[in-house]
């Protein structure tokens, strides 16, 4: 009797993609800013330069349950200027620092089942992601900037049915690798589909995000609350228009007055031609307290128009147009007078993508 034949050891390569990322970017601000560095800004910070943001490999195996295959995993491996800044709150940036995704995903035999990933992830409480690329702008809204970039922790995701799931994630808080306060956070999650061109998602996270004092001293006991919603709804094959509502309250201690941070992000995406498209984004974001202006209390509004060319899947230029305005003189700016309540930017973002994974990244 022949014996079956068995699959090559390296057959579960086959279902594992390997990806690149490179995102260039060129940006002018009309207030020249000292230092050459943009308040505000994360993946394009650096004004009046030919700027290297992301240079990217992502490494992914999904889960195959038809396949008997359960397990999966994903790396994503970061360098450039993005990097280093989504990592300057670390205690230890150097550790973690090209580390931007490593985790490893698990679906248990759970009713339709439950996907368990174990690792570090890039945040999704807000409507807007990492690579350029799956975004409608160039550049990233105020709230982008404000909210949590990633979390290192287990996260627990179940399928209702087939337009429902919810989440929970139990993470070492926002932004950080180890945790370095002695406190657990988490999060809950719903996400709704009733049909293939709507989507919304409903999320609250709860920590304590402040650093402890030192060695002996007591933990900070204040809590940091995220209340985030979003949706997107395409009418058309070309229009996509969306909206994102975030409320943000923390006290370093349990009887200190809170600060508080709001607002509201309206998207709107149309497609021009089967090449071009047009993307429109507006944020208004209140500050109460200064979370996010470093101590600054102020009211802020991004107006950001992007046009994007993009000739084959794999390569897109994007021209971008963005204001920024404050209530109060907060950007640097060349002069006598060293801060503005505006700024204006005009970018050039080139980005090049290639690999196996298709769809968002």
């Amino acid at each position: 009797m022949t014996a079956p034949a068995q699959p090559p050891a390296n057959a579960w390569l086959n279902d594992t993609t390997v990806n690149f990322y490179l995102d260039t970017f060129f940006e002018w601000n009309t207030n020249r800013p000292l230092g050459g560095v943009e308040a505000l800004r994360v993946y394009d910070a650096a004004a009046n330069n030919f700027s290297l943001s992301q240079a990217a490999i992502m490494v992914e195996q999904l889960p195959n349950t038809a396949k008997g295959r359960n397990w999966g995993y994903r790396l994503d491996l970061m360098f450039g200027q993005s990097s280093d800044l989504l990592h300057s709150t670390e205690l230890r940036p150097n550790v973690y620092r090209n580390v931007f995704q490593a985790y490893g995903t698990y679906v248990a035999p759970v009713g339709r089942g439950l996907t368990v990933d174990f690792g570090k992830w890039a945040s999704t409480i807000g409507a807007e992601g990492t690579y350029a690329k799956d975004q409608i702008n160039y550049s990233r809204s105020f709230f982008f900037t404000f909210l949590p970039f990633y979390h290192t922790g287990m996260r627990a995701t179940y399928p209702v049915n087939d337009k429902v799931s919810l989440a929970y994630w139990l993470v070492n808080g926002a932004n950080q690798a180890e945790d370095y306060n002695g406190f657990k956070s988490q999060l809950a999650q719903i996400t709704v589909k009733p049909t293939s061109r709507f989507s919304w998602t409903g999320q609250y996270y709860n920590g304590r995000e402040q650093m402890q004092p030192g060695p002996g001293l007591a933990a900070p006991r204040g809590r940091f609350h995220i209340m985030d919603t979003f949706g997107f709804w395409t009418p058309t094959d070309k229009l996509t228009v969306g909206a994102e509502f975030a409320a943000v309250i923390d006290r370093d201690m349990p009887n200190a007055p809170p600060r508080r941070t709001s607002g509201g992000i309206g998207y709107l995406r149309y497609q021009i031609s089967p090449k071009v498209y047009y993307g429109q984004r507006y944020a208004h974001m209140n500050d109460r307290g200064g979370l996010f202006g470093g101590g600054v209390s102020q009211r802020l509004n991004d107006l950001t128009s992007t046009i994007g060319y993009r000739p084959m899947d794999g390569f897109e230029a994007r021209f971008e147009y963005r204001h920024d305005q404050s209530n109060v003189p907060f950007f640097s700016r060349r002069g006598a007078n060293p801060l503005s309540r505006r700024q204006d930017t005009f970018a050039l973002g080139l980005l090049w993508w290639f690999g196996g994974k298709s769809g968002t990244w």
